[in-house]
C-alpha cells in the first residue's frame, strides 16, 4: 500500500533503519549526545535562537500544554478547521475563557479579520493559529498574521503540525511564542514525538503560571535540557534518533530549501494532475496547502467512494474531514513519497474517474 495519508506517514527508509537501534538509557552520555544535536538542528531548522523542547506525546498534548503554562485566563482561537476548533475545545477543556475568530470552511484567516478581532478583544493573553490546515489543505498567511499578534503585543502559538519541514518557517523573525509538530507528519517518522520551540516569554509565563501540572511543565522541560540534555520523563528515544537522522539528511541534501523544493514539485504534479481530472480543490485559490491537497469528490462518487476504491487499488489516501467526508478526499504530500508514486497514484486516480 502506497500512502498519500496525512500521518502517520510512510518514512523513509533510512530512518526506519535508524529505529533498529539497541536501546539505551535516557540518562545515559550516548543520549545526552543524541538530544544536544537534536534540539541544535531543530534550532537551525526554525531559524531561532529560542529553546526547542522534546515531548513524548502528540502534537495535541504541546497544544494543551501552551494553554496550561501560557494562559491565565482568555485566549483567542483562530479557527478555519476541525484543528482550529480542536485548540479552541482543548482551551476550554482546561478552564480558559476562549475567543473564536471563525471562517467558512476553505478560507483563510486574514490580517484584516484579526486586527478587527484583537482590537475588540484587548483582554485576550495569546493567539492560537493553525498555520496550515490539514482537515480542508489550506495554508493561513501566518507572516502576516503574526504582524498583527505582535502589534497588539499579545503570545502567539502556532500549530505547525502539518507544516513545519514541509514550508518555510522563521520562528524569531515572525516572532512565534510557541511553535509545534509531531514527527508523524513532513519529517517522516513514526508518531509519539512532539516538538516545540518555546519564547523566553512564553517561559516567563509558565514561570507565574498555577496549577500547569508536572508532565507538560515547560519550566522543567527547561530545566533538565540545560542541566542535563535529557527531559524529566522517559523519551521515545527511537523516535528522536530518527529525527536526528532525518534533520542530518536533509542538511546533508542540500538543506531546508532543498526539502521544501522537493514538497513544491510533488505538490506542485499532484495539483495539476487532479485539475487535469476535471477535478477541483476545495480551499480558496491561492491559500492551498503544500502538504495536503483536498479535493472535491466527483459529482457521480462521494469522496468516501474515492477513498475506498483507491485503496482496492493499492494507494491509501485520506478521507475528507468531518462534515466534509462524503463531499471530499485529501492527498497527503508528507514523508517518503518517491516522485514516481506520484505519477502511479495519479494514473489509478484517472482511471477511476473515468
Amino acid at each position: 500500500m502506497k500512502l498519500f495519508t496525512v500521518g502517520p506517514v510512510a518514512c523513509p527508509p533510512e530512518v526506519l533503519e535508524e529505529m533498529k537501534r539497541q536501546m539505551f538509557s535516557h540518562r545515559s552520555k550516548e543520549y545526552k549526545e543524541v538530544h544536544r544535536q537534536t534540539v541544535e538542528r531543530l534550532q537551525r531548522f526554525l531559524e531561532t535562537e529560542n529553546q526547542v523542547f522534546l515531548f513524548p506525546s502528540s502534537g495535541s498534548g504541546v497544544m494543551e500544554a501552551t494553554v496550561r503554562n501560557c494562559v491565565e485566563r482568555k485566549m483567542l482561537c483562530c479557527i478555519s478547521g476541525a484543528f482550529g476548533k480542536r485548540y479552541a475545545q482543548v482551551g476550554e477543556s482546561n478552564g480558559k475563557e476562549v475567543e473564536r475568530l471563525e471562517t467558512m470552511l476553505g478560507k483563510p484567516t486574514t490580517p484584516e479579520l484579526l486586527d478587527e478581532k484583537l482590537s475588540s478583544s484587548p483582554d485576550v493573553e495569546a493567539v492560537a493559529i493553525t498555520y496550515n490546515e490539514t482537515s480542508v489543505g489550506l495554508l493561513n498567511p501566518l507572516p502576516e498574521l503574526a504582524k498583527v499578534v505582535k502589534k497588539h503585543g499579545k503570545l502567539l502559538f502556532v500549530d505547525a503540525v502539518s507544516a513545519m519541514g514541509g514550508v518555510e518557517l522563521k520562528v524569531d523573525e515572525w516572532g512565534i511564542d510557541v511553535c509545534f509538530t509531531s514527527s508523524q507528519k513532513c519529517f517522516g517518522i513514526p508518531p509519539g514525538l512532539a516538538v516545540a520551540s518555546v519564547s523566553e516569554d512564553a517561559l516567563k509565563q509558565s514561570e507565574r503560571a498555577k496549577d500547569k501540572g508536572w508532565y507538560f511543565d515547560f519550566k522543567l522541560y527547561e530545566k533538565y535540557q540545560k542541566e542535563q540534555s535529557s527531559t524529566h520523563m522517559t523519551p521515545p528515544v527511537p523516535q528522536i534518533l530518527a529525527l536526528n537522522k532525518e534533520l542530518g539528511v536533509i542538511e546533508t541534501e542540500g538543506g531546508k530549501q532543498k526539502r521544501f523544493e522537493l514538497y513544491s514539485k510533488r505538490i506542485r504534479k499532484i495539483k495539476e494532475g487532479v485539475e487535469g481530472l476535471g477535478l477541483s480543490l476545495f480551499p480558496q485559490k491561492g491559500y492551498e496547502s503544500p502538504t495536503v491537497t483536498c479535493v472535491n469528490a466527483p459529482k457521480e462518487i462521494s469522496g468516501l467512494e474515492v477513498y475506498e476504491r483507491m485503496r482496492e487499488r493499492g494507494f491509501e489516501l485520506a478521507k475528507g474531514y468531518g462534515e466534509l467526508k462524503e463531499r471530499t478526499f485529501r492527498i497527503g504530500n508528507m514523508g517518503y513519497i518517491p516522485l514516481e508514486y506520484v505519477d502511479e497514484m495519479l494514473q489509478a486516480l484517472a482511471d477511476l474517474v473515468k
